[in-house]
């Protein structure tokens, strides 16, 4: 069917670009990517993350369950899973990593508000695919790290070691990084950090090589002159960056829509 053969193109999209653009940097080229990519998945039983402010961690203790049924609905920023997302063409994601309180296996989860699956599944899952689709890239975007301590970072440093190895691309110029480099040196996986661990690991890329300024606005007008503005800037700066292409409600949006949620009241703007 014509849609399988689109589902195809997608999923190796940078396989399929014309030999011109094999050896052009990374950093030229236009990445899909998803916003707390791994929201499609919001564990309703769990506790409220510990970034979230005290009014919240209120709510919730009065409210219970219908509280956080009514967080997921402002906290799911995608409805595809890793796998989906990956054969849908993106290729970047943002990935927020958590602590749970009280937690005896000590995992790391990915979390938004509430907790999501745990991220050595997660890892697994985008794996798998890398195996299958050998000349596709992904961005890893760790960007965010709650209740976590140096020996949580050893964990997830290890972690990635040992699901990536050899796909992870070790940290150089930005500008040096093409699809064809990628291919002769059979890396598949750019992983960035935001936290100085990054400083002492070669495999992971700084934080700031990956800059993602926030428009911050209900507005979709204010959105297009932020990212107009932003992008010229950032292309002076030889990192890769990021356009954030996502409106973000205030507390009057969710308290006047707080049964509707975030795609009735945002996405359609």
């Amino acid at each position: 069917s014509s849609q399988g053969k689109n589902e195809l193109r997608f999923a190796d999209w940078m396989a399929a670009l014309p030999g011109s653009i094999h050896r052009t940097p990374l950093t030229n080229l236009a990445i899909p990517g998803s916003h707390d990519s791994f929201s499609f998945y919001i564990d309703e039983a769990s506790p409220v993350g510990p970034e979230q402010p005290e009014t919240v961690q209120n709510f919730v203790s009065v409210f219970g369950t219908v509280a956080k049924k009514l967080m997921r609905k402002w906290l799911a920023t995608q409805t595809m899973n890793f796998t989906s997302q990956l054969g849908a063409g993106i290729r970047y994601f943002d990935l927020r990593i958590s602590t749970k309180p009280r937690d005896p296996d000590n995992e790391l989860y990915f979390a938004h508000g509430l907790f999501s699956a745990k991220v050595k599944e997660g890892l697994e899952e985008i794996n798998a695919f890398l195996a299958d689709h050998p000349k596709e890239v992904v961005f890893l975007d760790f960007n965010h790290f709650y209740g976590m301590q140096k020996y949580h970072h050893e964990k997830l440093v290890q972690m990635l070691k040992d699901t990536y190895g050899n796909k992870m691309c070790p940290a150089i110029f930005a500008h040096e990084v093409s699809l064809q480099y990628l291919w002769e040196k059979e890396h598949q996986v750019l992983v960035f950090y935001h936290s100085p661990v990054a400083l002492e690991v070669p495999f992971l890329w700084p934080g700031q090589m990956m800059p993602a300024p926030w428009a911050n606005t209900t507005d979709p007008e204010k959105l297009i002159q932020f990212l107009q503005a932003s992008i010229t800037e950032r292309r002076k700066k030889g990192s890769f960056f990021i356009s954030q292409v996502v409106l973000t409600p205030k507390a009057s949006t969710v308290v006047k829509g707080v049964a509707s949620g975030l795609r009735e009241t945002i996405t359609e703007r």
